[in-house]
């Protein structure tokens, strides 16, 4: 194969709209394989190579690993914020018609998964820490699934689980701002605090230019990290300062996020899946693997969430509070209910949180029940995405068989009569 067709195949490749979950597997198999290779040694001390940055007095010093959780992970979730504000003005989550059935679905879908990892682990106050562990879902996996095997479903079904996903992370945005900071500084609060003014007076003065925005997110993303706050949620507060408009070509908002996406998609949450999936198996035994965190969090994500977001959808339909995205059937939106159990980067990421001082031990048994419970959510919702998919595909050209001798019949009748 040439070259000009290699890179034409790699264009293609990163046009599709699940290459982002592909590629996000790929880094967890690649961190799994060298976490338990020779190459263990080179893994570890990649992450924990010290990279430090200094500014007078003031210093930030962290291993890489801390660096890709606490910096670029603001990152995400400042394009997390981007998203949502704009489904909030101007999108599929402006009208409160379009909000009901995924926020119920996103509630209930965060709860259920917490009281049955709680049911394993109320026992342990220490295990506790991690009871929002299985309350995630992974967009860009999730996504990616749907897309690869529900080719031929109804668009509303997509746009529910996005929906879905966007309320998840708010969600998790609320649970590590309330359960997972800590030892919090007044004095970085209020620089923080005075930064966001600027940006919220940058805002009002319709600034076009985004060099001060850019600058001042900076230094309040440096204060939040100084403050005890966990850093991810700088970049979800700075979002909401970003002017934002219903046309793209003069929205800063969108052209950001749309200039951040690729970045996110391919380099920042696949370098997060590398940095945190690699999980040493070498002497370990199933005891130690299969806890009552490691099953708290399998049975939280693949039985918690389908679970609880389909009761909550069947319930509040037949409520009558609202409907099924349009076209949908209950199996189609079962599927949906089954690939959000892929908690997986945000999951991990939460983890992170929760066990931070626990040790290896901890963050083991955290990354075995994430990559089961994921691994089970994605496998069994690509068989009934894609069962569901078939049987539509099956249906509608049936249909359309029906249709043509219909239509062959009835020409035929005419030649007859004339």
């Amino acid at each position: 194969m040439s070259e000009s067709a290699l890179i034409l195949h790699w264009k293609n490749f990163m046009k599709n709209d699940a290459s982002p979950g592909i590629i996000l597997v790929l880094s967890a198999v690649l961190a799994m394989f060298l976490a338990n290779s020779p190459l263990m040694a080179g893994y570890l001390s990649f992450l924990e190579f010290p990279v430090s940055i200094q500014l007078g007095t003031f210093a930030i010093a962290k291993p890489l690993v801390l660096w890709v959780n606490d910096g670029l992970m603001a990152l995400f979730f400042f394009v997390v914020g981007l998203e949502i504000k704009r489904e909030l003005f101007y999108g599929q989550l402006s009208r409160p018609d379009q909000v009901i059935l995924p926020f119920t679905a996103a509630i209930a879908g965060i709860a259920v998964p917490a009281v049955i990892y709680a049911a394993f682990n109320y026992q342990d106050m220490q295990a506790m820490n991690g009871w929002a562990i299985p309350s995630a879902t992974d967009i860009a996996f999730a996504l990616g699934i749907f897309i690869l095997f529900g080719k031929h479903l109804p668009p509303g079904l997509k746009l529910f689980l996005l929906s879905v996903a966007i309320i998840d992370d708010i969600g998790a945005v609320i649970i590590i701002a309330l359960f997972y900071s800590q030892d919090l500084s007044t004095t970085s609060l209020m620089i923080a605090g005075i930064g966001l003014a600027i940006l919220f007076a940058f805002n009002r003065m319709e600034l076009s230019n985004k060099t001060p925005f850019i600058l001042v997110s900076i230094v309040v993303w440096a204060a939040v990290l100084k403050s005890g706050v966990h850093a991810t949620l700088a970049g979800f507060a700075v979002a909401w300062f970003i002017p934002v408009a219903r046309e793209k070509s003069t929205s800063m908002s969108y052209q950001i996020e749309h200039a951040l996406h690729p970045w996110i998609a391919f380099f920042v949450l696949p370098l997060f899946a590398f940095a945190n999936a690699g999980v040493s198996l070498t002497g370990a035994g199933v005891d130690e693997l299969f806890t009552p965190i490691s099953i708290g969090i399998i049975a939280g994500l693949f039985v918690g969430k389908q679970l609880g977001i389909f009761a909550a959808c069947y319930l509040a339909v037949k409520l009558k509070l609202c409907k099924l995205p349009q076209g949908a059937t209950w199996g189609q939106v079962y599927g949906v209910c089954l690939l959000c159990g892929v908690g997986f980067t945000m999951s991990l990421f939460i983890g992170s949180l929760a066990f931070e001082e626990q040790g290896l031990a901890y963050q083991t048994q955290v990354k075995v029940g994430v990559l089961v419970g994921s691994l089970c959510s994605a496998l069994a919702g690509a068989l009934v995405i894609r069962h569901s998919s078939a049987k539509l595909a099956k249906t509608q050209s049936n249909n359309a068989k029906l249709n043509k001798t219909v239509e062959i019949g009835h020409g035929s009748e005419i030649i007859s009569n004339e």
